[in-house]
């Protein structure tokens, strides 16, 4: 029984470390989907780390720079590697680039996004009056 405690206790430590983490793929969701789930992480654990295989590279820097030229975001760290898959087409190990971005909130975080939803709350308004 306390084998079974513990490899339970290990396995949410090492979940713990990553709830912070986007996977993001160039074809399942749009760019600005990945663009605010970043905030949320962001406002919930002050940290985002981005990471994406072979094309998805291209979105994950897109994202980040969004996040950055917007005051949000910092780059905390840039990582790059290689991995390999297995692909079932060949029957033989593919290697593809990696990239990990770790993004840290900015300074001033905390009063763009409370200034964002309070423009989307008064364009709310209007829309409500118009209707």
């Amino acid at each position: 029984m306390e084998a079974i405690t513990e490899g339970v206790n290990n396995i949410n430590v090492s979940d713990s470390y990553k709830k912070n983490r986007i996977q993001v793929s160039n074809t399942k969701k749009p760019l600005f989907f990945y663009v605010n789930l970043a905030k949320r992480y962001m406002q919930q654990h002050n940290e985002v780390e981005l990471s994406a295989l072979g094309m998805a590279i291209a979105t994950v820097v897109t994202v980040a720079e969004i996040l950055k030229n917007n005051g949000l975001a910092v780059e905390k760290k840039i990582m790059t590697s290689t991995v390999d898959i297995k692909d079932d087409s060949r029957g033989r190990p593919v290697q593809k680039a990696k990239i990990e971005i770790l993004l840290g909130k900015t300074a001033n975080f905390d009063e763009l996004m409370a200034a964002a939803a309070a423009e989307d709350g008064e364009n709310g308004d209007v829309e409500e009056h118009a209707a």
